[in-house]
């Protein structure tokens, strides 16, 4: 049975360039991000459910959901992100059991679940352990403006929706500080790997 080993951060970590750094190591990443995106693509069960409770105006030309007219919709209203997470999240779990199931049919040691709210959403029964990428919050809201093009109160917005970093360090089995540079995370990610003897 393959190993399954939670990824995680807050938006801006770097927990993405962690994921990368697997991927280039041969290991198979199941993407919550990836399944949220793909789950909701029109004509499936949760596109329907989105559209009846928000209606048709956060919808793009193309028929899509228009990811920018939802998220500022709900990122300012808890009522409609937790309308929104019930809706997507049982979906996004159906998806990524699906991918773990064809990761190990296909002989695979290890399957890293890369999941940014492994620890608000309850999710740490789908792995064994965990990995929590950090950085301080200060960088974070830096990296989010340079990155998204947004001002400092939508970028602080965005961080405070998520559980404080800080708060997830107790939580987590590994954590790779990403508050230096690359070559620094590589070299704590593959003291990880080493140490928990994982193998693609």
């Amino acid at each position: 049975m393959a190993q399954r080993i939670g990824l995680t951060g807050g938006i801006a970590s770097g927990k993405s360039t962690v994921s990368n750094m697997l991927k280039e190591k041969g290991f198979t990443i199941v993407d919550a991000d990836v399944a949220s995106r793909k789950v909701v693509e029109p004509g499936e069960q949760a596109y329907k459910q989105i559209v009846e409770t928000f209606g048709t105006g956060i919808l793009l030309a193309s028929g899509s959901i228009d990811r920018k007219k939802l998220g500022a919709l709900i990122f300012s209203n808890q009522k409609l992100r937790l309308q929104l997470n019930g809706i997507v999240h049982p979906e996004v779990r159906v998806w990524m059991a699906r991918e773990i199931e064809r990761a190990v049919a296909a002989g695979k040691n290890t399957v890293i679940l890369d999941i940014p709210l492994l620890f608000e959403g309850g999710l740490t029964y789908m792995v064994e352990r965990t990995i929590l990428v950090y950085a301080d919050e200060k960088l974070q809201l830096e990296r989010l403006m340079n990155r998204s093009g947004f001002n400092e109160s939508e970028a602080s917005m965005r961080i405070a929706s998520q559980m404080p970093l800080k708060e997830k360090l107790a939580l987590a089995d590994a954590v790779i500080d990403n508050n230096g540079s690359l070559a620094m995370t590589k070299r704590q990610l593959e003291n990880i790997i080493e140490q928990w003897k994982l193998i693609p």
